[in-house]
């Protein structure tokens, strides 16, 4: 390897007295490389010096009021995962208590930037979520007063604005242990219990609300989501599945996706009767969460050592949807043999279902590229032309080996763009009629579709005056000569 390599080693024989003097000069008009020197010459003396210096930066944070545009917010994430760095990497390891402390500092710091950032991206955001994970690590390592640590932990969560304190329950349910959480709860159920706090400005708009018939006491239901929310929390730290159903009414329970996850914490508790009692009780809920319901409900009976209902089931899901998951975990559990013959029929059934886009796409997620040839050739006047984010790859897979049933895909879209005038979509079904021209040749026959040839000429015919069309397939024709 040449010595002049940017590399750890060639670096390294240019000595200490060149670096250093390199680094001087690097640093000459960049505040982020002066802060991160600053950051490992505080380190070298300790991590007591570190922290002082993470700290200052925290605060600095906290007390800038302004905007962070677009150009500055990369080097905002950039010293913003810096500074987690510090403290997890380095602080950390000497002296977790003051890592905590840091750490809780900076998760604290982002309602204040926030309100000064645009993060439509989630940069940001990003940042925070993953920085929180990092107690899970941190607090276990220190010595905790489990009660002062409930009591921290309901401060965070209950002023929770932005979502920075999401999952801190979850983080720290290994530290507070038992007596922890019944401090957390105990929290939580004087919050539940308590009288509404009503400012003055909200007070009449409130009381117009709940006098409304049928009126939404919005406040209120926030409050109980959020309560619900905790008590779930901790009961699933707990392992008390009967805590967790409690906060769900009756009718939430009805709700398929609620069921479905409830269910699953009884088969895990070991009750798979009261989970198939569940389920069924949710059975003809709203179709919202079906998939979820399905896969606890078969879960349910094969805990039950109902292979045969469980296979039924799977069956039925394949039907009713075209399952590929169902399908295949059906197939699984048949006998050798067997699983040929089931296939063929569930290749006959998506060959009539009767959303063919839906088997369009079964054929391709299977994959079956022959049966999802016979499907375009026997129904192309079904084919809605606007779905080009199936129609576009299901072309491209079948043009190989399928030409004919890949040519019938383009041209739905090419009918569908130029009858609907849809002029943003010009150039791509320009190019789609380039490739419709270059598998020509490999079609032995068109059957009763039409010739390429007859296929431009009735397009000519029909969309003369789409200009802007036929100039996209010129340059195109213009680049291939």
């Amino acid at each position: 390897m040449s010595k002049k390599t940017l590399n750890k080693a060639n670096l390294a024989a240019l000595g200490a007295d060149r670096l250093a003097d390199l680094l001087m000069e690097v640093s000459q008009g960049s505040a982020d490389i002066k802060r991160r020197l600053r950051l490992e010459l505080s380190h070298n003396l300790g991590a007591a010096e570190l922290a002082h210096e993470v700290r200052k930066r925290l605060a600095s944070l906290r007390k800038s009021k302004s905007f962070i545009s677009w150009r500055k917010r990369k080097a905002l994430i950039k010293d913003l995962e810096t500074q987690v760095s510090m403290i997890v990497d380095k602080i950390a390891p000497d002296d977790p208590g003051e890592a905590f402390e840091l750490l809780w500092q900076f998760i604290d710091l982002a309602p204040a930037l926030y309100e000064r950032v645009d993060d439509r991206r989630c940069d940001v955001g990003t940042v925070f979520r993953e920085a929180i994970l990092n107690f899970a690590v941190i607090t276990p390592r220190m010595e905790t007063d489990v009660e002062a640590l409930a009591d921290r932990v309901w401060g965070a969560i209950s002023d929770n604005g932005y979502g920075e304190w999401d999952g801190l329950i979850e983080l720290m349910a290994p530290s507070l242990g038992e007596a922890g959480l019944a401090q957390l709860q105990s929290h939580v159920e004087r919050f539940a219990a308590a009288a509404p706090v009503e400012t003055a400005q909200e007070h009449e708009a409130i009381a117009f609300l709940r006098e409304l018939p049928g009126g939404t006491d919005y406040k209120a239901m926030q409050k109980q989501r959020f309560v619900q929310q905790c008590l779930q929390d901790i009961a699933r730290e707990r392992g008390d599945t009967d805590a967790f159903i409690a906060q769900y009414t009756p009718d939430d329970l009805h709700n398929k996706a609620i069921a479905a996850q409830v269910a699953m914490l009884l088969l895990n508790d070991g009750r798979a009767e009261d989970a198939l009692t569940l389920l069924r009780a949710a059975e003809e809920g709203r179709v919202f969460g079906h998939e979820a319901w399905d896969d606890a409900y078969i879960a349910a009976l094969l805990a039950l050592g109902r292979e045969a209902e469980a296979q039924a089931h799977r069956w039925h899901c394949f039907e009713k949807r075209l399952s590929v998951d169902h399908l295949r975990a059906f197939l699984k559990d048949l006998p050798d043999f067997e699983d040929v013959e089931a296939e063929d029929r569930a290749r006959a059934y998506a060959l009539r279902y009767p959303n063919v886009l839906v088997a369009l796409h079964f054929c391709l997620a299977w994959p079956d590229l022959l049966t999802a040839s016979e499907l375009v050739l026997s129904r192309a006047e079904e084919i809605d032309g606007d779905h080009y984010e199936l129609l576009t790859p299901a072309a491209d897979a079948l043009r190989e080996r399928y030409p004919l049933a890949a040519t019938l895909l383009w041209r739905s879209m090419i009918d569908f763009a130029l009858s609907e005038g849809r002029a943003s979509r010009y150039p791509y079904v320009a190019e789609h009629l380039k490739d419709c021209a270059a598998v020509a040749g490999q079609i032995h026959s068109f059957e009763s579709y039409g010739s390429h040839d007859d296929y431009l000429e009735a397009l000519k015919n029909s969309h003369e005056r789409k200009s802007s069309f036929w100039s996209e397939v010129a340059q195109r024709a213009t680049k291939a000569s």
